[in-house]
């Protein structure tokens, strides 16, 4: 009997899969009239490369004999409640798109920010959306979502600490859960919270989804507070806004230099895009290189690039989301810190040009290395890490010092920081408890020329690096080195243990 349901079932899911990719094939179709060209992201790209996505979920699920058996809200689930949702909005899109053969140039579908082009270019974002969590949770196919590591580590721990290994669970489940480290007010603002974290609109919340929520209204001890003054309070917040519309709306503001607004990122989910118009009436946009958007609003209002939210006059003082310090602890082994004497080097130098300091580390495998060295290495068009290859989907700075005296417990101390003396939910990232050592290399049997020091790692908050434009932001580079000693020094420049990241690379563009 459980042999013939499980193939029952997979019959099933296989037609499902089957109508999906064909739903896909007719709407792709419907959608290649040139006039419904826009700006990324465009529904005649991202239709082909959905359906190409299903077709290796389906036959990866099909290799592995339909996932075998799992507990709820694993890949069975999240598929489930990815294929209707699916269905559902590209019943939508078709509904929106003229009937075949009818090209009437009058239809209000084809004229610029009228309300059903605005319609289609919503939906066409969150297919957009849908691409990117399935590509997130199935890289190449195959299902990673009980493996998935969030990019902000309290976020993970929340996650895993009350969810499991699941990678996606049902809105009232999820906000129930949520209320226990962040209380949501019932009514109007549990709906406004909602609508910004399921962002494809499926009445679920997937762990991807999450993630990409958590790192928009980063630091964690603050998140909803950070949300509702950056979201739900700011006028220049703008949801569901493609870069065309971003400047079609600064239009207006032209003769008002200073005017900005922001946004998610289509195409980076878990970014900003910044639009804002010029001292010479130019509109631009940029996206700020993992900080907090308030620290990159704060440092624009006094560089004179912010200052008008959507060209009102108010602009509202963030300076109060910036927090006091907290701890977080990495613990080095001796034994880890012998080899770096052995080596006659440091903990704190940088294995890259072995000149500087370390002062940044990568989120979210935690590998350290200088300020200067990740800005060479993101000039040059690469976006993951030049140690593992993982995404690097944000960065902190920190600085290490020495003290003299051998160590009884040796360890390295981070300690994440702002630039407020505003303490509240301090010790919450304190309970997060320590995290784990870097991975040990292969031991050498080498004693150690100075092992009478020890280091502190001190982390002060997000990295100061000047904005790019979109432009800039794309891209990846050869492959890591695997061997060699200076390869085991780098090993050791991991501030976090591994934890599985199967993360994919950034998508192309920035808008």
């Amino acid at each position: 009997m459980a042999v013939a349901a499980l193939r029952g079932w997979q019959r099933g899911e296989s037609r499902a899969f089957g109508r999906a990719v064909k739903l896909l094939q007719r709407l792709e179709e419907q959608c290649r009239d040139l006039r419904l060209s826009s700006s990324p992201p465009s529904l005649r790209d991202l239709l082909p490369r959905t359906a190409e996505l299903l077709r290796e979920v389906a036959q990866a699920q099909r290799a592995a004999g339909g996932g075998g058996p799992e507990g709820p809200g694993g890949a069975v689930d999240f598929l489930a409640v990815y294929l209707a949702n699916l269905e559902a909005k590209s019943r939508q899109v078709v509904a929106l798109l003229p009937p075949r053969g009818r090209k009437t140039a009058a239809d209000e579908l084809f004229r610029e920010g009228s309300r059903l082009r605005r319609q289609l270019a919503k939906l066409a974002l969150i297919f957009s959306h849908m691409h990117e969590e399935l590509s997130a949770l199935f890289p190449g196919g195959k299902y990673c979502g009980n493996t998935y590591q969030l990019t902000k580590i309290p976020a993970h721990t929340f996650w895993r600490k009350h969810c499991g290994a699941r990678c996606v669970l049902p809105w009232a489940e999820f906000e129930a859960l949520l209320c226990i480290c962040h209380p949501v007010e019932p009514g109007s603002t549990a709906l406004a919270l909602r609508s910004t974290i399921d962002l494809t609109c499926s009445g679920h919340v997937s762990i991807f989804e999450f993630d990409v929520f958590t790192r928009l209204f980063q630091p964690w001890p603050t998140l909803l507070k950070n949300w509702q003054l950056l979201a739900v309070n700011h006028p220049g917040y703008m949801a569901f806004l493609t870069y065309d519309e971003v400047r079609a709306r600064l239009q207006a503001c032209r003769d008002k230099p200073g005017s900005y607004i922001f946004r998610p990122s289509c195409t980076r989910l878990g970014q900003w895009a910044i639009g804002y118009v010029s001292s010479d009436g130019s509109i631009l946009q940029t996206i700020p290189l993992n900080k907090p958007l308030f620290q990159a609003l704060l440092e624009g209002q006094k560089e004179g690039f912010y200052l008008y939210p959507d060209g009102k006059n108010h602009n509202p003082d963030l300076t109060e989301l910036y927090q006091m310090e907290t701890y977080q602890r990495i613990h080095v082994s001796e034994e880890q810190l012998q080899l770096y004497w052995a080596m006659d080097s440091t903990f704190e130098l940088c294995k890259i040009c072995a000149e500087s300091n370390k002062d940044v580390k990568i989120e979210p495998c935690g590998h350290l290395l200088c300020g200067r060295c990740l800005a060479a290495w993101q000039q040059s068009d690469s976006q993951t890490c030049p140690f593992c290859r993982c995404e690097i989907k944000g960065q902190e700075a920190v600085s290490i010092h020495q003290s003299q005296g051998r160590p009884e417990d040796t360890s390295a101390a981070a300690e994440d920081s702002g630039d407020s003396s505003d303490g509240e939910d301090g010790e919450e990232e304190l309970e997060q408890g320590a995290t784990s050592a870097p991975p040990l290399p292969p031991r050498l049997d080498l004693f150690p020329r100075n092992p009478s020091s020890k280091c502190q790692l001190k982390v002060r908050g997000p990295l100061k690096l000047r904005d790019v434009k979109v432009s800039q932001l794309k891209g990846d580079s050869g492959p890591p080195q695997t061997s060699g000693p200076s390869y085991l020094a780098k090993n050791l420049d991991c501030g976090l243990s591994p934890m599985g990241s199967h993360l994919q690379p950034p998508g192309q563009g920035g808008s």
